[in-house]
């Protein structure tokens, strides 16, 4: 089975943009995880454009206290440092709210969406020593990683568990295309699954995300040794049209079948 787990960033930009709770970031992640959602994934930023620091224990707390076999996925630039806005860094919120996984991602403050991996070998020794303070934590450590080999191939050396495969290349070759068997669509697909198959010989777990939607992740699912798949922008979009329990459903069947 692959889990989804439901981003709900977009939920709390909205929030944000009128002030208040609404929508209620806590009310439509347990939701999420009503429908079979099996974890719900935050990435917040130094700007706290979405997602707010004090949302973080905010959900830890819900996992833990209704739906304790749900995973809580934090991601982040563990080299933004706190600033004074209320941003604690992100090894800060890990220490306080011990999720299942952490996925590190090289973003910056200045980027709309993270959109790259990680350049290794050339920032193994940096990543190195966070990855084992994380899993000291008693967390998962996941990579967010582009398809290339000689990068996937030093991520063993980091100690991290699993590598999160940044999807977005395949979703545009999809876009472009408009249907899976276009020559883009699937020289994309070929690259994505050779370099699965490369994180599963290593030994690692697999996840993916990035811009995946209904339509192309019947593609993407055949990802040898997917685990996991963190979707929000599609999802929320989507979910304006098919309302939001529907939406997770959806999405579960997409993957599972």
């Amino acid at each position: 089975m692959i889990a989804l787990s439901v981003n709900v960033n977009k939920i709390a930009l909205l929030r944000n943009s009128r002030g208040g709770q609404r929508p209620d970031l806590i009310d439509l992640a347990r939701l999420a995880l009503a429908a079979g959602a099996h974890g719900i994934t935050v990435h917040p930023r130094p700007d706290q454009r979405h997602i707010r620091a004090d949302d973080v224990p905010a959900l830890a707390n819900l996992l833990r206290s209704e739906f304790p076999g749900a995973e809580f996925n934090i991601e982040g630039n563990p080299f933004a440092p706190a600033n004074a806005g209320g941003y604690p860094g992100l090894e800060a919120l890990v220490a306080t709210t011990r999720p299942d996984q952490v996925t590190l991602v090289p973003d910056s403050d200045d980027q709309l969406t993270s959109d790259h991996g990680w350049d290794l070998p050339a920032e193994s020794e940096r990543v190195r020593p966070l990855v084992q303070r994380l899993q000291g934590l008693g967390t998962r450590v996941s990579l967010f990683m582009d398809p290339d080999p000689a990068a996937i191939a030093a991520v063993p050396a980091t100690g991290a568990d699993r590598i999160e495969l940044y999807t977005g290349p395949f979703a545009a070759a999809y876009a472009s295309d408009g249907h899976a068997q276009g020559p883009a669509s699937r020289g994309s697909l070929a690259a994505f699954t050779l370099a699965a198959r490369q994180a599963v010989t290593l030994g690692l777990g697999v996840n993916a995300g990035h811009d995946l939607d209904l339509d192309n992740l019947v593609s993407l699912r055949a990802l040898p040794g997917l685990a996991e798949v963190s979707i929000g922008h599609a999802l929320v979009a989507d979910a304006l049209e098919l309302g939001w329990y529907g939406t997770v459903r959806r999405y579960l069947k997409v993957l599972n079948g």
